[in-house]
């Protein structure tokens, strides 16, 4: 026995295909609306304008070496001063450095030292590229991360002596 088209159909489809029927006369409607527009009531678009870039304010510049990027790099570098000291003591009496990269350099005093100098001139050459890009929020946090990392690598190589 053959059954209607209508009966095999799921009520989600049903649904869906009504819903499609009825958007159908909203559709043809909005073709004949385009269709009756004439064509001097469309106007041009409007040309581009060409903007001039934005110059960075005075104010916010300032010089490399100024008062708060000293005191932070003399900081910065008395921190690793602390650090690779604290290290050297830790690493004379036994102790382990925990740090992977350090432990490269740790074998001898002057690689010891040849890590921290260089820690502290590569966050100076990273304040130095970011001031010249314009980041000087992020120049100064360079510096204050790396202050913050030598202090707390003191503080525990100190509690655990």
């Amino acid at each position: 026995m053959r059954s209607s088209w209508l009966r095999s159909i799921q009520p989600k489809a049903l649904v869906l295909l009504v819903f499609l029927g009825l958007c159908r006369p909203g559709l043809a409607q909005q073709q004949v609306a385009f269709a009756l527009l004439q064509p001097e009531a469309m106007e041009p678009a409007p040309m581009a304008m060409t903007t001039q870039p934005a110059s960075i304010p005075e104010a916010s510049s300032h010089k490399f070496w100024d008062r708060e990027n000293s005191i932070l790099f003399a900081t910065n570098a008395a921190f690793s001063a602390a650090d690779f000291v604290v290290t050297r003591d830790n690493l004379r009496s036994g102790g382990q450095e925990l740090n992977p990269v350090t432990r490269l350099f740790s074998g001898s005093t002057p690689g010891l030292a040849m890590n921290f100098a260089s820690e502290t001139a590569g966050v100076v050459g990273v304040s130095y590229f970011l001031h010249k890009t314009g980041h000087h929020k992020l120049e100064r946090v360079v510096s204050m991360l790396n202050i913050g990392s030598s202090a707390a690598a003191v503080s525990f190589d100190l509690a655990h002596r």
